[in-house]
């Protein structure tokens, strides 16, 4: 396995092609059909930056978590710093290729409104095969707030300088986010058959000892058993239900807790351990903030 080459400031980017100028520490925009993309099959890169990419087409394929990904269908996606994506099999570049990367240090976002933000920007962390597939128009809302960050940075650095940048990056992430939202929409078949496998996981697991064997269960879990993201999973299972992942295993361990509590002798200590609580007093408090009762209070109320 090849060493990871690890790009610990905007500058380095440049290391890649003579062809890229850096006209900022901060943040820099690539036009990847200007550049010489090709890299060397299994190279492994970590940014300590955000990576926000748009292609139409592919020279080598990105595989970014547990998915390989080509760009083919011309889709965007975001990496947050110190995520390592592989570059695979060289493929042939396309005719009319297309394709920008726009990449933002942290620093840049230091004191502004946004950096307390960027955690709500999921997407951040989904995984490749979970891109963002845009239609014409919004290739083209994306690529004029490019455009815009582009021209501040052909302006000489002044006092207004971040906060334009900054603005212009926020209401990109933005229109991103408003896209993934009609994306799950389009995808709602789908999808629905992802929350009834969640669902059915959730039932299964609870139903059996595995909570017992395996403890708690955990966004991951669930993730991985439907091959999504855990943010991804939560986003999607959020838009179609009106309740993230987390309040799915929630509700199913409440109502489980409920169905023991009623049909067991058993103490509230030993059925939070059924339930996969590694300690009586975590499960007693999630069920009276569900509930609005103690473990005790509900038996003896019904």
């Amino acid at each position: 396995m090849k060493p990871i080459i690890s790009l610990q400031r905007i500058s380095d980017i440049g290391k890649f092609d003579p062809a890229i100028r850096i006209m900022h520490p901060l943040v820099a925009i690539v036009d990847f059909s200007k550049i010489d993309e090709s890299l060397e099959e299994g190279t492994r890169i970590s940014c300590d930056f955000y990576t926000i990419m748009f292609k139409n087409y592919c020279v080598n394929t990105l595989r970014y978590g547990r998915q390989t990904y080509d760009f083919q269908e011309g889709s965007l996606i975001c990496i947050a710093p110190k995520q390592v994506v592989t570059m695979d099999s060289e493929i042939e570049k396309k005719e009319n290729m297309m394709g920008w990367g726009l990449f933002f240090h942290p620093d840049l976002l230091r004191g502004t409104s946004l950096a307390n933000k960027m955690a709500d920007y999921t997407f951040f962390a989904y995984e490749t095969s979970e891109a963002l597939h845009l239609s014409d128009k919004e290739k083209q809302t994306l690529h004029d707030c490019v455009q815009k960050i582009q021209q501040e940075l052909h302006e000489n650095i002044d006092d207004y300088s971040q906060s334009l940048i900054v603005s212009n990056i926020e209401l990109l992430l933005n229109y991103c986010t408003r896209y993934y939202g009609r994306q799950f929409i389009t995808r709602k078949n789908s999808n629905s058959g992802t929350v009834a496998q969640v669902e059915q996981l959730l039932k299964q697991y609870f139903k059996t000892d595995k909570a017992q064997q395996e403890g708690f269960p955990t966004v991951k879990y669930l993730a991985d058993q439907v091959r999504l993201s855990a943010n991804y999973l939560s986003d999607l299972l959020k838009k179609e239900t009106g309740m993230s992942a987390q309040d799915h295993i929630h509700y199913h361990v409440i109502e489980a807790a409920k169905n023991l509590l009623l049909n067991s002798d058993k103490t509230v200590g030993e059925l939070s351990f059924m339930l996969g609580f590694e300690y009586p007093q975590y499960f007693s408090r999630l069920f009276k903030s569900k509930t609005g009762l103690t473990p005790l209070e509900y038996r003896n109320l019904n």
